[in-house]
């Protein structure tokens, strides 16, 4: 499947709010096309500096998009974990085993509600790096397409300034995608048969919920990574997940390998 055309499934498979979010590919292609059908001199053209000039801006004008709906996810994610964090904590002081009102019935019906709350996070933290990896891609494939067809020399350039964006930049996602499993492995030590279950159970209910979104992020990460031709220094590296029971839950209903 050609970029564009994963890309525009990509979004229809996002959340509605996140839609508008995603890299403007088809306008910069058309900009690619004007580009490369305008005259270009050995001292340049000015129609061919203005059409390069719109590329960069709308180019540019894209990376600073990505960077703050990555920034302003990333900081309700940092809030989000803590809250959870509190939550657990305050559930365990009140209603635990050595609590200041003792119920088991109200400590598994709380922490239930917070288990839920907890793979939905996860879930979301894992769209948020499905984003960073497609709307990468997306730059490279069209920074490529743009120096193929108008003989610049643009990809290098800008490809090495996107490499320190905040939005290519998720070493923090991660680190809190790796907490919240482990939270989930502390404070719910099910056996794994019990909790395969659940997951698939939930998975087969949420029919438009972030489950289905999840492994629709998954499936592209991966195959985004499949599926280049041209794998090389700009390429993303190789999927890396976590081994954990969540992500592997993420499989059950799913047609193509994530991991």
């Amino acid at each position: 499947m050609k970029f564009g055309k994963r890309l525009k499934q990509q979004i229809q498979e996002s959340q509605p709010g996140w839609r508008d979010k995603f890299l403007s590919y088809k306008e910069l292609k058309k900009l690619v096309r004007l580009t490369s059908a305008a005259p270009m001199s050995l001292n340049g053209s000015l129609e061919y500096g203005k059409a390069e000039e719109e590329f960069v801006y709308l180019l540019n004008s894209e990376i600073e998009k990505f960077n703050a709906f990555f920034m302003e996810q990333e900081e309700d994610f940092v809030i989000q974990h803590k809250e959870l964090q509190h939550r657990i904590k305050r559930v365990i002081d009140t209603w635990g085993p050595n609590g200041s009102r003792p119920s088991e019935a109200d400590y598994k019906e709380e922490m239930a509600k917070i288990r839920k709350d907890i793979v939905d996070f996860h879930g979301e933290m894992v769209l948020l790096v499905n984003y960073s990896n497609v709307n990468y891609t997306g730059v490279a494939k069209i920074l490529k397409k743009y120096d193929k067809q108008t003989g610049g020399l643009l990809r290098l350039p800008f490809i090495q300034k996107v490499l320190q964006q905040p939005f290519y930049t998720t070493d923090l996602i991660s680190k809190l995608v790796k907490e919240c499993e482990s939270t989930i492995d502390a404070v719910y030590p099910a056996e794994q048969e019990e909790r395969t279950r659940e997951v698939r159970e939930a998975i087969t209910v949420a029919e438009e919920g972030i489950f289905r979104n999840t492994i629709a992020a998954l499936q592209s990460m991966q195959e985004i990574r499949r599926g280049s031709s041209t794998y090389g220094h700009f390429s993303l590296p190789p999927l890396n997940l976590p081994d954990s029971e969540l992500i592997q839950s993420f499989q059950l209903n799913s047609p193509i390998p994530i991991v």
